[in-house]
């Protein structure tokens, strides 16, 4: 028996009667995939490993997710020590969702994260094992700069690589050499843990999850690895380095400064899955609610209904796979459609969406875990502007997401951010307890919009919690600049402005007046500037007054950057005339003795 015999027999003792769950996230890669795991599978096969293989397709566009299914058809019952377990997701959300989406599906005692192009091949396994039984590791992850590593590497790669390195050794401080390779072993239970802590979703994703661990008090070790990359790889992208400098940063500042994964709860798994009616309002059938629809088909959660309120009745083509009810509602306000679909629902839990988005596919399950505990009566998540929305939309999209123009509020509308409790959400992502519905009597029917402002107010009121998670995600069609966008911002802030005084309760911020503040110091510097001509000596303190609008506008102009200069100067004008359209709303809903919707029986503005 050789010594590489005898790792092979180490590993197959420690995994004993259980396996080892090798998760294999893949994107367009249907020319390869299924010989890599022909290849994959034949390997653990020949050497007797109990190994549960689990591809997970990340919304590839090239037929990937057809040639795994074709691979699995093929294979059935081929091997007796390996079986396969394939996840096919429906759109792309990056490693970190197909990690997560991997993980969920297997059922081993240990559990690999192996890259599915193989730049590292499978064979070194029993090396990592041997590294974990011989260190009392929690997890192994490979390493190019491990002394016995044989790595052809091309040299700018090494000096990006090197660099990358020292930042995260500074900052993060974890106790390896390398955080990048595509091969890594853990026990279960420590990477389940790391896991609902995750907040990264693409490229700082291996970075964040050996952070949570090792803060976590998880052992990691390193093992060697052997890498021919040949030709295959080119020069990074600025967009790629941007955003893996961002998100490291951002996994520096949770870790460091927020200390944010030791607080962050993770709730007591459910006893069994409830049951969730989706409420979707809308005025009629349209190709997004089609979409809407589409995406709720491809849930990982199988416990669900759907109920669509048009105002007329209309027979979609067969949906949801039975369960979709359409109850037309007549033409009445989108408030009133949702205490419709409440008193139809048959869930514990109502998941409230627009027509206008669609969710992610683990919409569902990323949700519903949170009702496990009692406190919480509500959960939202972002709504995010789809890839697929034209480019005024997209510049719409942008400008709620600056951070100058949503502050505080900017997780609503752009994916990322920590976990928080908050005191108000919009309905077109936000799930509620129906008990707690039924018990406040559902929606107010005298406003809109701002009536989910008024059902967050009442669930608080009732001392339960409203808790944000950033992997809740929709995508949530935007209004195009400038005319829709701005009717749209202008409706928001002339309620927020009525409510702030009437329900102060969760409108009373002062971030609210921001906007209002700064059309009125607008008004000064331009009543300044039309004095002059009268009152000359006040020239000097009007070169004053106008140096905070530069400083605003170089702030604009810098926090709307955008390669396209269209696109720049578009969204910085969009900036700014959203600040001025909010002010101006804000204040006008401040002074009204009504909002308008108590007396106009209007809806589909």
């Amino acid at each position: 028996m050789t010594k590489l015999d005898e790792r092979w027999d180490a590993a197959r003792e420690m995994v004993g009667q259980g396996c080892l769950s090798v998760v294999m996230p893949v994107f367009n890669l249907a020319g390869s995939i299924a010989d890599n795991l022909r290849k994959t599978a034949e390997l653990y096969e020949r050497h007797r490993l109990r190994v549960q293989l689990v591809p997970v397709d990340d919304g590839s566009e090239d037929g990937t997710g057809g040639a795994i299914e074709q691979f699995v058809f093929e294979n059935m019952g081929a091997w007796r020590h390996v079986s396969v377990a394939p996840v096919l997701l429906k759109r792309n959300g990056g490693k970190g969702a197909a990690l997560r989406a991997g993980f969920a599906r297997s059922n081993g005692r240990y559990v690999m994260l192996l890259d599915g192009d193989l730049d590292i091949n499978p064979k070194q396994t029993p090396f990592f094992f041997e590294e974990m039984a011989r260190s009392g590791a929690d997890v192994v992850v490979g390493s190019k700069r491990h002394r016995r590593s044989v790595v052809q590497y091309p040299w700018h790669r090494r000096l990006v690589s090197f660099v990358y390195f020292a930042i995260v050794r500074l900052f993060i401080g974890l106790p390896i050499t390398d955080t990048q390779t595509g091969m890594k072993l853990f026990k279960r239970g420590v990477l389940g843990d790391a896991l609902e802590r995750m907040l990264v979703k693409t490229y700082a994703f291996d970075l964040e999850l050996l952070a949570i661990a090792h803060s976590r008090g998880a052992k990691i070790a390193e093992a060697p690895v052997v890498i021919r990359f040949g030709s295959k790889f080119g020069a990074l992208k600025p967009s790629t380095v941007k955003t893996m400098a961002l998100d490291s940063l951002a996994v520096f500042y949770r870790l460091r400064l927020l200390r944010y994964y030791a607080k962050v709860e993770t709730p007591p798994p459910l006893p069994s899955p409830p049951r969730v009616s989706v409420v979707v309002p809308c005025p009629n059938d349209s190709a997004m609610l089609r979409e809407c629809l589409k995406a709720l088909e491809a849930q990982t959660y199988e416990n669900w209904e759907a109920i669509v309120l048009p105002d007329a009745m209309f027979f979609p083509p067969s949906m949801c796979g039975g369960r979709l009810s359409v109850v037309p509602t007549g033409k009445v306000r989108p408030a009133e459609k949702r205490n419709l679909g409440i008193r139809e629902a048959r869930g514990e839990i109502v998941a409230f969406i627009d027509d206008d988005a669609y969710p992610d596919a683990r919409w569902l399950e990323y949700a519903v875990k949170y009702f496990s505990d009692p406190t919480i009566g509500a959960v939202g998540g972002p709504g995010v502007t789809p890839p697929g929305d034209g480019w005024l939309a997209k510049l719409g999209g942008r400008v709620y997401e600056n951070p100058l123009v949503s502050g505080n509020y900017r997780y609503r509308y752009k994916a990322g951010g920590v976990r928080r409790d908050v005191d108000d959400y919009p309905s077109c992502n936000l799930f509620v307890r129906r008990d707690v519905l039924e018990e406040i009597g559902g929606y107010r029917t005298d406003f809109w919009p701002g009536e989910d402002t008024l059902l967050c107010k009442d669930i608080l009121d009732r001392s339960l919690r409203i808790v944000y998670d950033p992997w809740v995600t929709v995508f949530h069609h935007r209004r195009a600049l400038f005319g829709a966008h701005l009717r749209q911002l202008g409706r928001y802030a002339f309620h927020r402005g009525y409510f702030c005084k009437r329900f102060p309760s969760n409108s009373l911020h002062f971030s609210y007046f921001v906007p209002s503040l700064f059309v009125a110091y607008l008004a000064a510097a331009l009543a300044m500037l039309a004095a002059l001509p009268f009152a000359p000596w006040l020239s000097r303190a009007a070169s004053f007054a106008f140096l905070p609008l530069a400083f605003y506008l170089l702030l604009v102009l810098a926090t709307t950057f955008a390669l396209n200069p269209v696109s720049w100067l578009l969204t910085a004008a969009g900036v700014f005339a959203t600040h001025v359209t909010y002010g101006v709303r804000f204040v006008q809903g401040l002074c009204a003795s009504k909002a308008p919707c108590e007396f106009i029986g209007k809806d589909h503005l």
